[in-house]
């Protein structure tokens, strides 16, 4: 089912409406549009990888881990049952004959910037929500095309042409309606609601399809012969906040009439920045959690250094196998962002914790950022910070890390220290994941 239209502008009361013939309902609502790679990691391999084409692609872990999960799949593995989040052993029994491939995280942020280069040429109102997708507000920009739907096309040309990638984009008066129509469209979908369809496009849908409805609220709803969201926007608010609650209950009620209020709201700087990976095999060994931080410090600062960005705080992030997680900050007074003062202020929160339990996942970051120019007012220590910086230059020239800390290697203790039970060896590197 697609809807599209071109009546999806706004304009001040009393306004002039020069395209008011293309846009008859231009006081209804904003012109929002959510644009979404269609997945976008596994796009990137088959765009590099020419041999990868039509074929069932999965990019996650190793299939021989018991630990990994797939991080997206090719439209083809889906056709399998594969899907995004499902344990790595799971998708390889449904598909033992797809290509499994480790996630290149670099090439993808790479191309995740082309993406929002392009964007930003269309709107200066853009909200990323992840690598691959973003809100879009359009609004007064609608006189600019023939119709909304060659707005979407315009996006999505501009998207392939940029990158070699497809996008589905869905177009509305809100978020809630453009996203829900850009994943009905997918994949290379192109859908548009207007104002006036917004209940014939809503009500046929499975109740599943509104924000805040999980697998229990669907079984609740359902219990009550409710299936659809024109079936559930037949029930009263009242009814609806008595068995649902309240605060839910008047979030369906609105959801179910297309009503959703908020803003497109750019995001122009990161909050935080942080890297942390999950082992192959549970830790129980100080000396492999130490070296394995040092390397994500490493990282972490090189990442802030080439943002010019100097943080405060320092977060550490523990997991255990039974996923309880435990966080730990510690601020700085004086701003920093060579690694010696980030693994420095790290190490001391690992000394904090228990460590005596097998550790699951490790990560470490950093936030409450200040700018070089104010940071460098306060730099008590520059030494620091210039090795880590020649130490970026020199890395940046070959194909990985030349020079390393030694902290960052691993130094094994004696064997009969070592919990035979211990977890350990270079295979605990094997499976980052970027935050």
């Amino acid at each position: 089912m697609v809807f599209y239209v071109q009546d999806c502008s706004v304009r001040p009361v009393g306004e002039e409406n020069a395209v008011s013939s293309r846009f008859p309902a231009a006081s209804q609502g904003r012109t929002v549009v959510h644009v979404d790679m269609d997945a976008f990691f596994a796009s990137i391999e088959a765009l590099l990888h020419p041999e990868y084409r039509g074929k069932p692609l999965i990019v996650g872990a190793d299939p021989r881990s018991n630990r990994g999960v797939v991080s997206t799949c090719s439209y083809e593995a889906r056709a399998y049952g594969v899907r995004s989040a499902m344990p790595i052993r799971e998708a390889y029994r449904r598909c033992p004959h797809a290509i499994f491939v480790r996630p290149d995280m670099p090439t993808y942020v790479a191309y995740s910037r082309k993406v929002r280069e392009v964007l930003d040429r269309f709107t200066p109102i853009v909200e990323p929500l992840s690598i691959d997708e973003a809100f879009l507000d359009m609004t007064g920009c609608e006189h600019f095309y023939p119709s909304l739907h060659e707005m979407g096309k315009a996006i999505k040309e501009a998207i392939r042409e940029a990158t070699g990638l497809i996008a589905s984009v869905g177009i509305a008066p809100n978020k809630f309606l453009a996203k829900l129509a850009s994943d009905l469209g997918k994949p290379d979908g192109l859908v548009v609601v207007s104002p006036q369809d917004v209940q014939s496009f809503l009500d046929p849908l499975p109740v599943q399809r509104l924000w805040g409805v999980g697998a229990k609220g669907a079984a609740r709803l359902i219990a009550q012969g409710i299936t659809t969201i024109g079936e559930l926007r037949q029930r009263s608010l009242p009814w609806l906040q008595r068995e649902l609650g309240h605060s839910l209950g008047q979030h369906l009620y609105r959801l179910a009439r297309g009503i959703d209020e908020r803003p497109v709201e750019p995001v122009s700087e990161a909050q935080s920045m942080s890297r942390e990976i999950t082992f192959d095999t549970d830790v129980q060994d100080p000396s492999l959690l130490r070296s394995v931080l040092a390397k994500l410090v490493a990282d972490v600062g090189r990442r802030l250094r080439k943002e010019g960005l100097f943080a405060h705080t320092v977060t550490l992030k523990l997991r255990y196998p039974d996923y309880t997680t435990i966080t730990r900050q510690k601020r700085s007074q004086l701003p920093f962002c060579d690694d010696d003062r980030i693994f420095a202020l790290a190490i001391r929160l690992l000394e904090s914790i228990n460590v005596s339990r097998p550790v699951r996942l490790i990560g470490v970051g950093v936030t409450d950022f200040v700018e070089a120019k104010q940071a460098s007012l306060f730099e008590d220590d520059s030494r620091a910070e210039a090795i880590s910086r020649v130490m970026d230059a020199v890395n940046a020239k070959g194909s990985g890390r030349l020079l390393q800390r030694g902290r960052e290697l691993y130094r094994p203790p004696a064997p009969e220290k070592l919990d035979p039970g211990a977890g350990r060896g270079p295979s605990a590197l094997d499976n980052p994941v970027d935050v």
